[in-house]
């Protein structure tokens, strides 16, 4: 038996990189999988990948992590689809790596804070009164930028801390219903990672080198085990804490 089996994950942003390497780990461990994003052909590419690793079920809904309604008719959809929900994966994120401070606008500031801190906040309180009934898992997305701060990465920085401190404020929270909220810092090569570290090649050199086990991690292989691992029971006494998957980059 599969340590998610009987279970339904739904992940936001899961259509590529991460989110889908979450994906792909949850379903091969049993769960159920819901993916959501904005565009319907990269989730249907991405439904059948999941399909093939193993998962009884792949509900794609199209939505805008941005929009409190998109949230609510996903985790609408999920329940009415599967009948519960045990675990979210806040993944979404939309950013403008490289900007310098001085030069964000409203437009760049808005995107990411929008798409990453109130994606978050929106896909939790939606999934709130059924993690309740069941107790579950929510995973949400940080960064070592935000940890560390990262030239040109401000905003993100800022809103990806956010979003740690509201995981652990609301880990006190929601304690008393079994319900667990952790983080993890990844450090894999999404399709965003491989663009900025290809146009950046000074700066991909510098992250290499500050990495113990001295290369870039794989969404699938290397984060999806951590979240199956925030996901299971295995960290049932796990919750309000920052885990970082980053082969080294970040020793707390």
């Amino acid at each position: 038996m599969g340590k998610l089996d009987g279970k339904v994950a739904l992940v936001t942003g899961g259509g590529q990189g991460v989110g889908l390497g979450i994906a792909f780990a949850l379903a091969e461990a049993g769960a159920a999988i819901v993916i959501t994003g904005r565009h319907e052909d990269k989730l249907r590419g991405a439904a059948e990948q999941i399909r093939a690793k193993g998962a009884p079920d792949v509900l794609t809904v199209v939505g805008d992590a941005r929009k409190r309604e998109s949230a609510h008719k996903t985790v609408h959809a999920t329940i009415e689809k599967f009948g519960h929900l045990d675990v979210l994966v806040n993944n979404a994120q939309s950013s403008a790596p490289g900007v310098l401070f001085e030069n964000i606008d409203d437009a760049t500031l808005a995107m990411t804070v929008e798409s990453g801190f109130l994606g978050t906040l929106y896909f939790m309180q939606a999934s709130f009164p059924h993690l309740k009934e069941r107790g579950g898992s929510i995973i949400n997305l940080g960064s070592r930028e935000g940890i560390v701060g990262g030239v040109g990465m401000s905003v993100y920085a800022a809103t990806k801390e956010a979003v740690r401190g509201l995981s652990r404020s609301v880990a006190r929270e929601w304690g008393k219903y079994n319900i667990r909220v952790n983080v993890i810092c990844p450090a894999a090569l999404s399709p965003a990672a491989v663009t900025y570290l290809d146009s950046h090649p000074e700066e991909a050199k510098m992250y290499l080198s500050q990495t113990a086990l001295g290369r870039f991690g794989d969404p699938h292989r290397d984060i999806g085990p951590i979240a199956l691992f925030l996901a299971s029971s295995e960290s049932g006494y796990l919750t309000g804490q920052t885990l970082n998957a980053d082969g080294g980059q970040q020793m707390l």
